[in-house]
């Protein structure tokens, strides 16, 4: 079992993938939903000005504190190894995370987001662009949200 200070940095990481992933989830389960729901205009409104408030510090030191941590105890693992079964979940939870949920971020998502932003809410390439959008972004956003769960859960079980 782990204890000590890798207990502690376990816990946050758990903390962090699994608050990233009701984030995540809530997109996934009614906000994208609610979006789709609206004229295309009003989504693409709505979404824009989402995408901007979600750059904000708070959301970001979730996220990106996250992925910081995900590395660091990635890391530790690697240069410490506490455990041999516990250091297969710790790294198992810190890829997940990395690159299911911060790395398709990155690749999936963010590109989407430029792409809308880029678009006049009430114009034709908006309307047109619109369907195409929900439905990429929110199948990308089904598995970041799915491998943020999964990392917290690994983590959970390392430390078990």
């Amino acid at each position: 079992m782990i204890d000590g200070p890798f207990a502690v940095l376990t816990v946050a990481g758990v903390l962090g993938t699994g608050l990233v992933a009701g984030v995540f989830a809530g997109f996934s389960t009614f906000v994208v939903r609610g979006l789709g729901a609206l004229p295309p205009a009003q989504g693409v409104a709505a979404m824009q000005a989402i995408n901007v408030a979600a750059v904000r510090p708070a959301f970001m030191a979730l996220f990106l504190g996250s992925a910081a941590l995900c590395a660091a105890i990635a890391a530790a693992t690697l240069v410490v190894w506490p455990d041999e079964e516990a250091a297969v979940e710790l790294l198992l939870g810190s890829a997940l995370y990395l690159f299911g949920s911060f790395g398709l971020t990155v690749v999936a998502n963010v590109p989407r987001n430029n792409a809308l932003e880029r678009l006049e809410p009430g114009g034709a390439e908006a309307e047109a662009y619109w369907p195409a959008y929900l439905r990429e972004w929110t199948a990308w956003n089904h598995v970041r949200t799915v491998a943020s769960a999964a990392a917290a859960l690994a983590y959970v079980l390392a430390l078990i």
